[in-house]
């Protein structure tokens, strides 16, 4: 990947904590080289029942109480732009459902989604780019666009559509729908979040070691970009700044800690 002042690097995020498991480094390094930066989420992460658990303490599905969880992990989204270096002007919340991005591009295209975590069929989150905009696909794909048009990336780091999670694979399919209409497809690199059982291997902090290829990319180029060692730490400062994830799944979260991050130029394996 190449990196000046003239790039214009595009984190897409399924969720709040997604983009700096897997792209600290790259965001880190095209600031440093005088880039810019910007971070779009499509969802703000209201469908956790793991997190209700945990952090809530309860075993009820209350929508109130996710759709609280979900602004927190928006403000913890912007602690960790902050450590990173990512000005706030250039973060961008969608506010679409958790768990109901597939949906929205299989059977809710045009008709409205309502969600099942937050029983919401629209965005309602202040600070998303368009409130009150009806969960549809289509509403989605022209958000994901506007976004576009603002930043007009040189660079897009999404997920790949190997990726085991649901709402990681049909990101990777909107970022990729987007970008072939504008015949940019070659910009896009390509993560893994949710990439086996027990992966990433070992589990926990251990900062000295490689990331190790996802078995869910078997057949993909995952090619490593090496951190220096301040990237690294402040990598760990930013995936920390996630209170809430933290303290459901610090062990998985801080697997992500590595001397390297993986990113396949190829969404699947032959293409």
């Amino acid at each position: 990947m190449l990196m000046t002042s003239a790039t214009s690097l595009l984190v897409v995020s399924p969720h709040p904590d997604d983009e700096v498991l897997c792209c600290s480094g790259v965001i880190q390094r095209v600031l440093h080289a005088g880039g810019h930066v910007s971070i779009v989420w499509l969802t703000s992460g209201d469908g956790s029942e793991l997190d209700l658990l945990v952090v809530e303490k309860s075993l009820l599905l209350r929508p109130s109480k996710l759709r609280e969880l979900a602004l927190r992990r928006m403000q913890e989204s912007r602690e960790a732009a902050a450590i990173l270096g990512v000005p706030s002007d250039r973060l961008y919340f969608l506010g679409y459902p958790d768990r109901g991005i597939l949906p929205l591009f299989t059977d809710y295209y045009i008709t409205t989604y309502r969600s099942r975590f937050t029983t919401s069929t629209a965005v309602t989150y202040p600070g998303t780019l368009s409130p009150g905009r009806a969960y549809t696909g289509q509403n989605l794909e022209h958000d994901f666009e506007t976004v576009l048009d603002k930043v007009r990336p040189t660079l897009v780091l999404a997920p790949s559509p190997r990726d085991s999670h649901p709402d990681h694979r049909a990101t990777g399919l909107v970022t990729i729908r987007a970008m072939a209409q504008r015949n940019e497809l070659s910009r896009i690199h390509y993560w893994i979040v949710h990439g086996g059982e027990f992966w990433p291997i070992p589990r926990g902090y251990e900062p000295e070691l490689e990331m190790t290829p996802a078995p869910v990319g078997h057949g993909l180029s995952q090619n490593p970009f090496k951190l220096e060692a301040d990237e690294e730490q402040r990598k760990r400062r930013a995936i920390s700044a996630y209170h809430t994830q933290m303290e459901v799944m610090s062990s998985f979260l801080l697997s992500f800690v590595r001397t390297t991050e993986l990113y396949s130029t190829n969404p699947m394996p032959g293409n």
